[in-house]
């Protein structure tokens, strides 16, 4: 069959993708929940305030201040701040905790760095591991530990808990928007555009991380050896970033009109996705060309379309043509130094 035969072919395949079925999948990650647990006087409520940047959950020194689950909404999702796990002057908390636990997605787990950890803490982390949960270990009041002590500290919360933790005081803030934010981001697939939708600055680093994402995931499919394959998943592989990307912003983004916007970002797609695919004629050496191709197209394609989330649609057509040529030339340009450098390393 020859090359035009089968594009034609594939489109046709590729209108029977089911559009709706990815927008439902991007809406549920807009819809997220995220609970903060711990045990009591953690620093809990202190985090929660923080994040939210007002005072919402009441914070005291008196353990077992928080009785019930107070939640907050960010936008599509709600930040949820959990009583103690543990009972305290009769109030059983670790139902409330538990309750709220079920109804997240992903959950940041604080603990005392002052206090250490303890068997309680590593029990509670397992418990919450073991029903499916993705869960960020959060030290928290690193500020009342000697700063010569931190490091000896953190090595052993991660031998008892054997996961890395994130070392931070919520009290000042220390380690919450350089580590905290990127980790939670990073434990989930559906936390870059909860995060991202409901904390405006933390926008750009939940675009960059689904951009990164994308283009890996458009390599692996790209590598794909039989010409044409990996066509209609690539679009939706691509279709999927896009509508994450406008879920971030707050744009009300179809499936269909991604893929509209997708032509006009790029143009000419046919003849870029066939020449990408004439390469895998050619044995490994066409297969990594192909991959590197789909990567980089899918990177451009995503800061292009996050230029233009971020003008609020203003870029026309043309100028979204340009900016993408350029992007995808210089994503280029920054592998094949890389390329260049590790070629350079490996014969030194």
């Amino acid at each position: 069959m020859t090359l035009p035969a089968r594009l034609k072919d594939i489109q046709r395949f590729v209108e029977t993708i089911d559009l709706r079925q990815i927008e439902a999948v991007v809406a549920r990650e807009a819809r997220a929940q995220i609970a903060i647990v711990g045990p009591v006087n953690s620093g809990k409520s202190t985090l929660f305030n923080l994040i939210k940047g007002k005072q919402l959950s009441r914070v005291s020194a008196v353990p077992g201040t928080t009785k019930q689950a107070i939640a907050e909404d960010f936008g599509p999702f709600r930040l949820v701040d959990t009583p103690g796990f543990g009972e305290v002057a009769g109030h059983d908390r670790a139902a409330v905790a538990q309750q709220a636990v079920n109804q997240a997605e992903a959950a940041i787990l604080v603990l005392d760095a002052s206090a250490g950890v303890r068997q309680p803490d590593a029990d509670l982390y397992q418990r919450l591991r073991a029903g499916g949960l993705s869960v960020v270990v959060a030290l928290n009041k690193i500020d009342l530990v000697p700063r010569k002590d931190l490091p000896a500290i953190v090595a052993d919360a991660e031998a008892k808990l054997r996961v890395p933790v994130v070392p931070i005081s919520a009290k000042n803030g220390t380690g919450v928007a350089k580590r905290l934010i990127p980790a939670l981001i990073d434990c989930h697939p559906h936390m870059a555009v909860t995060v991202g939708r409901a904390l405006p600055r933390y926008r750009k680093l939940a675009s960059r991380r689904i951009i990164r994402e994308s283009a890996a995931l458009a390599a692996l499919i790209g590598f794909e050896p039989l010409p044409g394959l990996s066509i209609p998943v690539l679009i939706a592989v691509q279709v999927r970033m896009l509508l994450r990307l406008a879920a971030i912003h707050g744009d009300q983004l179809t499936a269909a009109r991604a893929r509209e916007l997708i032509s006009a970002i790029a143009g000419g797609l046919a003849i870029r996705y066939g020449a990408q695919e004439l390469a895998k004629l050619v044995p490994v050496a066409g297969w990594l060309v192909a991959g590197a191709a789909a990567a980089t197209g899918t990177a451009a394609l995503g800061n292009a379309a996050l230029l233009f989330f971020e003008n609020r649609g203003r870029l026309t057509p043309e100028e979204l043509r340009a900016l993408y040529r350029r992007l995808r030339w210089r994503t280029r340009r920054k592998q094949e130094q890389l390329l260049n450098d590790q070629e350079t390393l490996a014969g030194s």
